[in-house]
């Protein structure tokens, strides 16, 4: 019997995060405690302000983005709303093993809110990987141009992605044509074309693309802000590709709450640079705490919808909506049971009276959140930020 899909995937967390603790355990071990307690004195009053100032663009450009993607699979997502959620997600991310779960958390609360859980999961997906392309595409730019430990390598692998790319598309496309047309396939064209719509129409396209590239560079300029405070002097160029190699590494799923692969790979990186892997792990080190520092109005976030969160009234079933209108008793009413209810002659069926209790629900509104339930009281123009970011 196969493990089932639920506890193969908690079962693939603990790994990776088990991972991560053993990876972090033999830094330590190498290099010593005091590198990761130097690192941490180094940080200041004035780090932790340019920490948050940083943190705020990149958070905000980055719920833009999602703003967008949602628009473009046809689910309105405001500013505000989309701001906060963002915050609450990288606070989890940040505080929790594995470092994906407040964004799983923010695709199942928007997905519902939006009355449509399936665009609601995919909006963070695409949202995301809007994010993981800019990332490599910039990546592996820098990589090839600017001196790193892996520009000989890249150069030499380069030429020979174009080709197996181009051969794996026309492999699939051979596939494609000679396959009768199946309930999967069809599934995944609509998946493919509501990507499409969401990141690549006319619409989409420029500011998916400009909020990337900038969110892109707030990582960048908080790599290069933990250097100094870690105390490395080098130029911007020579840690442009060394911070690209430690943000691809926060993208493996092997980490305790981001923590894990970014020291080790950073540390290497550093010394194969010449700068030492010493400070290579300080700086990692630094960097993790500012980015934590950067997520905390999540905390935030959390308390206040906490205790803004509506009560149950005295006459309204738990889990009723706050503006549903009480249900009507209709005399003489025909009962038209719901799958599942009781039907005429059943013990809670209508009294012989033929009263029958008719709830009346307010509309769906699949493409709005109510932005009650959101500590943002501003109303954003759709898809648009009101202000000037997590890959």
């Amino acid at each position: 019997m196969g493990t089932p899909p639920g506890r193969s995937h908690a079962l693939r967390t603990r790994l990776g995060t088990l991972a991560g603790v053993a990876l972090l355990l033999v830094l330590l071990w190498r290099t010593g405690t005091g590198v990761l307690w130097d690192g941490l004195r180094r940080v200041d009053g004035t780090a932790l302000a340019a920490a948050l100032g940083l943190g705020l663009v990149t958070t905000v450009l980055s719920a833009w983005r999602w703003a967008v993607v949602a628009r473009g699979l046809g689910i309105r997502l405001p500013l505000g709303p989309a701001v906060a959620d963002y915050y609450r997600a990288l606070f989890l991310n940040a505080a929790l093993p594995g470092g994906v779960l407040g964004d799983v958390h923010r695709a199942v609360r928007h997905g519902r809110s939006a009355g449509d859980l399936g665009r609601g999961v995919r909006a963070v997906v695409l949202e995301r990987a809007a994010g993981q392309l800019a990332l490599l595409g910039v990546g592996v730019a820098a990589l090839l141009v600017l001196p790193s430990p892996v520009r000989d390598e890249a150069r030499q692998i380069a030429p020979l992605l174009g080709p197996a790319l181009l051969g794996a598309l026309a492999v699939g496309l051979a596939l494609r044509m000679n396959r009768a047309p199946s309930r999967r396939g069809r599934a995944l064209r609509a998946t493919l074309g509501e990507a499409r719509a969401a990141l690549l129409s006319r619409r989409a396209l420029p500011g998916i693309a400009l909020s990337s590239v900038a969110v892109l560079a707030g990582h960048l300029a908080m790599f290069v802000l933990a250097a100094r405070v870690a105390g490395s002097g080098a130029s911007v160029a020579v840690l442009t590709p060394l911070a690209v190699l430690a943000l691809l590494a926060m993208g493996l799923p092997l980490n305790v709450a981001g923590w894990g692969p970014r020291e080790g790979v950073t540390a290497w990186a550093f010394g194969a640079a010449g700068l030492g892997a010493d400070t290579g792990l300080g700086v990692a080190v630094v960097y993790g705490v500012l980015s934590f520092v950067a997520s905390l109005p999540g905390v935030g976030v959390l308390v206040v919808r906490r205790h803004a969160a509506p009560r149950t009234g005295p006459g309204r079933a738990a889990g009723a909506p706050a503006n549903a209108p009480e249900r009507a008793v209709v005399p003489g009413a025909v009962p038209h049971p719901a799958p599942g209810g009781p039907y005429p002659g059943s013990p809670t069926a209508p009294g012989p009276s033929g009263a029958v209790r008719i709830e009346k629900y307010a509309p769906k509104e699949s493409a709005r959140l109510a932005s009650s339930s959101f500590p943002f009281s501003a109303e954003p123009s759709e898809g648009r930020p009101m202000t000037p970011e997590s890959v």
